[in-house]
């Protein structure tokens, strides 16, 4: 029996529309995390990038459990002596919180070539309308 690789021309892309609606964060980011990659899907390879589209609406209407809202962090430096910044999850979550999900995600998906072509075919929107009504999404429940 012969081991199966998928070829480029085999791969059929899909685009899902996800609604963040009252989900909670992190289980969120893991169901988003394996449409990405192609998980889901039967002809499923590391190392080749297999995984759908995916749009994400609602992004403001996440939710998040314990106390992270006042307790999580996040980092970003400069790169110069001192340029430590630190944002809290909540006012994150009132700026932009399409980048919530965005790192959420990014966490979850290999940090190489693959996992930034597999993070472009993320799509995420602040509200219920999106600009990818021509692709005909497909709902998909998490």
């Amino acid at each position: 029996m012969k081991t199966y690789n998928p070829k480029k021309d085999e791969i059929e892309r899909k685009w899902w529309l996800v609604n963040a609606d009252g989900k909670i964060l992190g289980r969120l980011a893991t169901g988003i995390a394996v449409l990405l990659r192609g998980k889901n899907k039967p002809q499923f390879a590391p190392h080749v990038d297999t995984g759908d589209f995916v749009i994400v609406i609602n992004a403001e209407k996440i939710q998040v459990t314990g106390n992270k809202l006042a307790d999580k962090n996040y980092y970003s430096h400069s790169q110069y002596p001192g340029g430590l910044k630190t944002q809290v999850l909540k006012d994150v979550l009132e700026k932009k919180p399409e980048e919530v999900i965005k790192k959420a995600v990014w966490g979850m998906i290999p940090k190489n070539k693959l996992g930034r072509a597999v993070y472009k075919k993320l799509k995420v929107y602040r509200g219920p309308s999106h600009p990818h009504e021509a692709q005909n999404p497909q709902e998909y429940k998490i």
